[in-house]
């Protein structure tokens, strides 16, 4: 009875070796690379897009022996999605934010006043006309909580959106809250606030970068007070000036 045993030589053992060892290297890059693509894809979804800066054509502060003045020109060109958004009625509300602090070198610098303003602008179809409406409240849940002071009805969308990028000689802080001979400051800050549209419109919006609107500032609170302006030197005020303006003191501490 005849035996056939099989053997490997030898001499092939070490080329068997590599290609498993090539085989295991492969898989565990597969793998490495099945987790890269999964973290790169959790990374798009959590972070947000970059926002769009709206171009700031004016932006100043005044000190007068009254109050703290701010007054800002912006250019707003929203893209198509926002633009066609807003020809299908959806309102949007574009908020203003304005904290005075005084700084402190021994501890963080204090906020002294806030002022907050909401404008919501909507297209009615039925008069081709845009509605722009001014809140002072802090919201409520996609708007309906927000009381309108006042409104201002414009031809087009440009002239909309002139009025919604300008304010004029806002009173952000009282002259009262600001101390002699300290050094104060004022965080501007103005955006499309996102979570008062529709909840239908929330889903994804962070990170489209068109509808991520928004501009902040650090602007320098001169030391000495201006004297009041005559009436006969005022700027001429232009649609939206007059929308009101609210502020409210932070408690003393």
């Amino acid at each position: 009875m005849d035996t056939t045993v099989s053997f490997t030589p030898a001499s092939t053992r070490p080329s068997l070796d590599r290609q498993l060892l090539a085989v295991r290297v492969n898989r565990r890059l597969a793998v490495l690379r099945a987790l890269m693509v999964a973290v790169g894809l959790v990374w798009l979804v959590l972070t947000p897009a970059r926002a769009y800066e709206p171009e700031i054509l004016q932006l100043g502060v005044q000190r007068t022996t009254e109050a703290v003045y701010l007054s800002a020109r912006l250019k707003l060109a929203p893209g198509a999605a926002v633009e066609d958004a807003l020809l299908k009625g959806v309102p949007l509300y574009f908020a203003w934010q304005a904290d005075v602090y005084r700084q402190r070198w021994y501890w963080s610098d204090k906020r002294v006043a806030t002022a907050s303003r909401t404008l919501r602008l909507v297209y009615q179809p039925l008069t081709r006309r845009w509605r722009l409406s001014l809140s002072t409240d802090t919201g409520g849940m996609a708007g309906v909580g927000l009381q309108y002071a006042l409104h201002q009805n414009f031809d087009s969308l440009a002239e909309a959106l002139a009025g919604v990028g300008r304010v004029s000689r806002w009173r952000v802080a009282d002259a009262a809250r600001l101390q002699a001979g300290d050094r104060h400051h004022v965080e501007w800050r103005f955006r499309l606030d996102l979570s008062l549209l529709p909840r239908p419109f929330q889903i994804g919006m962070g990170n489209q970068p068109e509808w991520n609107i928004g501009v902040q500032k650090v602007l320098r609170v001169p030391a000495q007070a201006e004297p009041e302006p005559y009436p006969e030197s005022t700027p001429e005020r232009r649609p939206g000036d007059d929308l009101g303006e609210s502020v409210a003191a932070e408690p003393a501490r």
